[in-house]
């Protein structure tokens, strides 16, 4: 049985954090995903090797169980492979099978197979060993399985039912308003299956929420550009807001300037898991000239110009 080097199969240095463990995780898990790569048999070993990978660097216990076991490797096969304490390498405290001599089927590949994880990891954290190769009884959780789900802002703002496929199965979840752009959703027991009565895994549903052209999204408050005749903004008057919780009616003071910025408080985007509470809007006013003058509201505006004491051409 070799050695699998779970720091080379994700990518990362040994010194890598949680964080980079888990981001080169998801990048493979996504490459290689089966829903991504239907019938393709190398791709699942790939997928299947990054969850092994990630379910050991991902835990601070089982990391630092197999860091110890690489150094201890080397020993091994730098004395030949001979096992137990007089080759260097004592078997017995990765295996929990106590003896000199338990390696018995090690170099032979004598542990059988697991449908999630490989004879490698089985004999380290499933309590497989010794010479007999007997795996472990213990319950183990399944795998927990990744997924993105993309977004509008308008979506993520309303939230509501969706539909997500994972391994060919549908599953149907309700989105509470306000999900952020990143926001990763634990669904319990719809992972893989468990082990020996064990639980199964969970689903991590992981958001993007696609830029609106309308909208600048900061926290839970909103931002956006509202048109404003020159007329209101110079005499003053109401105007409708069409915004993602419905049309606002507001009210402009006269000689409105460009770029004024006007809050609506409670009208930006709801506060996830808080029902009823929202950030605010903030609405900048982009005042429009008028376009395409006649002949005649070119002379009342040069009659205004002319009180105002402006020159302008004839």
């Amino acid at each position: 049985m070799d050695y699998k080097d779970y720091y080379k199969i994700l990518g990362v240095e040994k010194t890598a954090t949680k964080d980079q463990i888990k981001k080169a995780y998801r990048k493979l898990a996504r490459q290689y995903h089966p829903d991504v790569n239907p019938n393709d048999p190398e791709a699942e070993r790939k997928f299947k090797e990054a969850n092994e990978a990630n379910e050991v660097l991902s835990d601070d216990e089982k990391r630092q169980k197999y860091d110890q076991l690489g150094a201890d490797w080397q020993r091994y096969q730098q004395a030949g492979g001979r096992g137990g304490q007089g080759g260097g390498f004592d078997w017995s405290q990765y295996a929990g099978q106590g003896g000199a001599g338990g390696f018995g089927g090690f170099g032979g590949g004598g542990f059988g197979g697991d449908a999630d994880f490989s004879d490698f990891f089985s004999s380290i954290f499933g309590g497989m060993g010794g010479a007999g190769g007997a795996r472990s009884s213990r319950p183990a959780a399944g795998q927990d399985y990744q997924a993105e789900m993309e977004l509008t802002l308008e979506e993520a703002y309303h939230g509501g039912p969706r539909t997500v496929n994972v391994n060919g199965k549908s599953l149907r979840l309700t989105i509470k308003p306000g999900v952020e752009d990143g926001q990763t959703i634990r669904l319990r027991d719809q992972g893989g299956p468990g082990r020996n009565g064990g639980p199964n895994g969970s689903l991590l549903i992981t958001f993007r929420i696609r830029p609106d052209a309308r909208y600048v999204r900061t926290g839970h408050d909103l931002t956006m550009d509202v048109p404003v005749s020159l007329f209101k903004a110079l005499l003053g008057g109401e105007q409708v807001v069409e915004t993602l919780g419905g049309p606002v009616k507001i009210k402009l003071k006269p000689e409105t300037a460009n770029n004024t910025r006007l809050r609506l408080r409670g009208k930006g985007f709801p506060v996830y898991g808080h029902a009823g509470q929202h950030g605010d809007l903030y609405l900048r006013l982009q005042v429009e000239l008028p376009q395409h003058l006649s002949d005649q509201e070119k002379d009342l505006v040069r009659q205004l110009a002319q009180l105002r004491g402006e020159t302008v051409s004839a």
